[in-house]
């Protein structure tokens, strides 16, 4: 097979000049990654549920609480296969 002998173009146009973007800030979550943030982006239906991040965690661990306290639930197969193995 031969290779095409096209060279691969950058497909970003030059009228975007990113210097020039209002809101673009370069860096700004480069601290939060050095530390090992994990960033998720939310739905934008979820996102307005909640005024920031520390809302946002504050949900979730009474979710992993709750989850904590319900009983265990041990799926049909591997029910099964405990059942088998005795």
């Amino acid at each position: 097979m031969k290779k095409s002998g096209r060279k691969v173009q950058d497909e970003l146009l030059p009228e975007y000049d990113f210097a020039n973007m209002p809101g673009g800030v370069r860096g700004k979550y480069v601290e939060r990654y050095r530390q090992g943030t994990n960033l998720a982006l939310l739905d934008r239906d979820v996102a307005e549920a909640f005024p920031d991040d520390k809302a946002v965690n504050e949900a979730l661990r009474v979710v992993m609480k709750a989850a904590e306290r319900l009983p265990r639930v041990v799926s049909h197969k591997r029910r099964k296969k405990m059942i088998g193995s005795r």
